[in-house]
């Protein structure tokens, strides 16, 4: 067996625990099985036969030639991550006698403020899809109940009949590390979905039976990538020309309870965060609007 193929096999059985382990989603296995393909190929043009051989050194290195390439901190403190769950998994497996990633400090990471939408934009926004459309009327329903519940994408697109409770009008999220929260919809949110699932819905399944709730092609459900494009496309119909990540509606809700006056463990609570930490950064951008407010009116701003 070549050299690659033992680090593949390692790769995947090292994946496989993770899952078990940890429950992490599909996304941060593939970006952990990325890292790793890269490290392993690397080490292989340095004539290092394999991820099992290499030591602090070659790690140092191939981190210094990342940062050489152009890599961002957050990806290289990702990459960093990779290897010390795989180093750990290895030891903890009897695979090595000693972890090579001890003592790697990892990159500092500024604390990027999440891009977000004013109230005026989110309107905007969520008023460009036709609804006089199936299409378009499922896609006004995904955009208000995406606003409305700060749901992830993949966990809109993940969405089932069975989530969804009409009558309380609440929708019960799995997120990641198969974490359930509840999340209310809100009147309008609501108020979409029932008319979607009401008028839209079974022309989109056509004679495909499934419990999707916002079917694609085929009645399947509608991939994160295909719904990212509907928000990029839509946003340009809505003259929104900042940037945007498919987390920008879930920063906008978050954003704009804070802005009118929610706690934070609320939003945490809402959002599906472990930890507080994750959710203060909102803080940080509903102050940078409090300032730009106060510059905008006050007398001696």
């Amino acid at each position: 067996m070549s050299d690659m193929q033992d680090d593949a096999q390692l790769i995947e059985r090292f994946v496989d625990a993770l899952w078990l382990e940890r429950g992490l989603s599909s996304n941060t296995l593939s970006a952990y099985r990325s890292d790793l393909q890269g490290f392993s190929e690397w080490l292989r043009g340095e004539g290092v036969a394999g991820l099992l051989l290499a030591g602090r050194a070659e790690l140092q290195g191939y981190l210094q030639q990342r940062s050489l390439d152009g890599a961002k901190p957050r990806s290289m403190a990702r990459l960093l991550s990779s290897m010390r769950r795989l180093y750990r998994y290895a030891l903890r497996e009897r695979l090595i006698d000693e972890d090579p990633s001890t003592r790697i400090d990892p990159p500092r990471l500024g604390r990027a403020l999440p891009n977000s939408l004013t109230e005026a934009e989110v309107e905007a926004l969520l008023a460009a899809p036709d609804p006089s459309s199936p299409r378009g009327l499922r896609d006004r329903s995904m955009l208000e109940v995406l606003y409305a519940a700060g749901l992830r994408v993949s966990e809109l697109t993940g969405l089932v009949l069975g989530q969804i409770n009409l009558q309380q009008g609440l929708v019960r999220v799995m997120g990641k590390g198969s974490k359930e929260r509840l999340v209310p919809l809100g009147e309008e949110a609501l108020s979409w979905l029932e008319r979607y699932l009401r008028e839209g819905r079974a022309s989109l399944l056509g004679l495909a039976s499934s419990d999707v709730v916002f079917p694609g092609n085929r009645g399947t459900a509608m991939t994160r990538q295909a719904f990212w494009q509907h928000i990029k496309r839509y946003a340009i119909q809505a003259g929104i020309h900042k940037p945007l990540s498919p987390h920008t509606l879930r920063h906008a809700f978050a954003t704009h309870l804070l802005n009118h006056g929610a706690d934070l463990r609320v939003v945490q609570l809402l959002l599906g965060h472990s930890n507080l930490s994750t959710t203060q950064i909102y803080t940080h951008v509903a102050s940078e609007r409090l300032k730009s407010l106060h510059a905008s009116h006050h007398p001696r701003g």
